[in-house]
């Protein structure tokens, strides 16, 4: 599997040595299915709730311009983009629940912090450590499933945990918005502290040990070391690794000024979150479809039609700015529309194609990978989110010129795949 909607991540590696069987879990299928599926929503809903409240957070925490507020959504990537790094190894060295309890831990305490919160840069340390906490429950919780599953019945066990983790995007807006309502915008970190709480004790009472200790990798510096010159050597995982930083980045560009351009440019006010979810839904259906047609058409050849698509939205989108006297909301609402289902389409993939010919180091290639991924697309979102200036100009034009950098990427890696396809007679 690959990334939701958004945020890269570790997925480790089974053990490449003696299989062990976990022990019989007392979860039914449905439960086991709905604890993962709320696991890996801990990220989503920690950052798209609190999307309503950052303009009403930023004026009370007095942040002297508007788009440093958004800094409140990178932060949490941020926090994330190190956490997976460390989660992922850790969990095969340690054990799954070590690891959950750990993440769901540093989680809560940046919670109280951004909850007591009287400055912009406390709030902002309470962000990172939630970052940080959140990278175990959606590292691991791949990783449980991966121990109790494989082949299609992981395939299956996935498909139904990402139609529950869909959702999330989709109404964690609306709910960032009624807790605001009732008791302002801090207890929205209230909301947090009782969900995680509410997981712990679900996992503590009834999620078993999925990796026994027989099955465990030591730590070690060389195993990252190899893992590490193992990712640079190869053109195929860098490649799609600088996607996967690329794509992702332009799109970290947009979430965090996404309060901005539909309460403040277009004035939607309350309705933002019923216009944030819609687009989350598009973004979760295309994944879904993704599943049903890479295996005819190919990993490659849909993200190659999905960063082609973003490029020609966009060049068309940014032409428009210069052409008609105003942008209205119905035109962006299609333009983001086709860029969701694109990036539905194309998330999932990247991580997939970068991962292939990492083989024996699978595990620690994917932290890896997925942090430096993170780092890249956080660097790269943060710059494009701090131009935005009350126009779709700086977010449209970020789609557009990674979007085209990843096209460029892409090309060039596929040459390199046909030409060692064909000389290896394949």
């Amino acid at each position: 599997m690959g990334r939701s909607v958004g945020t890269p991540g570790y997925l480790p590696n089974p053990p490449s040595f003696p299989i062990f069987m976990p022990p019989p879990s007392s979860l039914s299928s449905k439960e086991f299915t709905l604890l993962m599926a709320l696991l890996m929503s801990v990220v989503a809903i920690s950052i798209d709730a609190l999307l309503p409240a950052l303009s009403i957070l930023g004026q009370e925490l007095h942040v002297a311009h508007a788009n440093q507020v958004q800094y409140v959504i990178g932060c949490i990537f941020g926090g994330m983009a190190l956490g997976q790094l460390i989660a992922g190894p850790l969990s095969d060295a340690k054990g799954r629940k070590p690891v959950l309890y750990a993440g769901i831990a540093l989680y809560l305490v940046g919670s109280v912090i951004c909850y007591f919160a009287k400055s912009f840069e406390i709030l902002l340390a309470g962000r990172c450590l939630q970052g940080l906490g959140v990278a175990g429950p959606y590292v691991t919780a791949v990783s449980v499933v991966r121990d109790k599953f494989s082949g299609r019945n992981m395939a299956e066990v996935m498909s139904l945990i990402m139609m529950i983790f869909i959702l999330v995007p989709a109404i964690a807006p609306s709910l960032g918005q009624a807790v605001m309502h009732l008791a302002g915008w801090r207890a929205i970190f209230i909301l947090y502290v009782v969900y995680a709480i509410a997981i712990g004790l679900w996992i503590a009472l009834r999620l078993e040990e999925t990796l026994p200790r027989a099955a465990r990798m030591p730590l070690r510096m060389d195993s990252f070391m190899h893992g590490l010159r193992t990712v640079i050597r190869n053109r195929t995982t860098m490649v799609y690794m600088l996607c996967m930083g690329f794509s992702f980045g332009s799109f970290i560009g947009y979430l965090g000024a996404s309060q901005q351009i539909f309460q403040v440019q277009f004035g939607v006010g309350e309705t933002f979150s019923l216009y944030f979810g819609a687009l989350a839904l598009v973004l979760g259906v295309a994944s879904l479809a993704n599943s049903h047609f890479v295996a005819r058409l190919g990993m490659r050849y849909i993200c190659l039609r999905a960063v082609s698509t973003i490029v020609v939205a966009s060049a068309i989108f940014l032409a428009l700015h210069f052409v008609l006297p105003v942008i209205t909301l119905s035109m962006f609402l299609v333009y983001a529309a086709i860029l969701f289902f694109a990036f539905g389409l194309m998330f999932g993939n990247l991580n997939a194609i970068a991962m292939e010919p990492m083989g024996e180091v699978a595990g620690m290639a994917a932290a890896i990978v997925g942090s430096a991924s993170s780092v890249l697309s956080l660097v790269l979102g943060s710059f494009i989110g701090q131009l935005y200036n009350n126009t779709l100009i700086p977010i449209t034009t970020g789609f557009l010129v990674l979007g085209a950098v990843c096209w460029l990427l892409m090309k060039t890696e596929q040459r390199w795949h046909l030409a060692y396809v064909s000389s290896a007679g394949v």
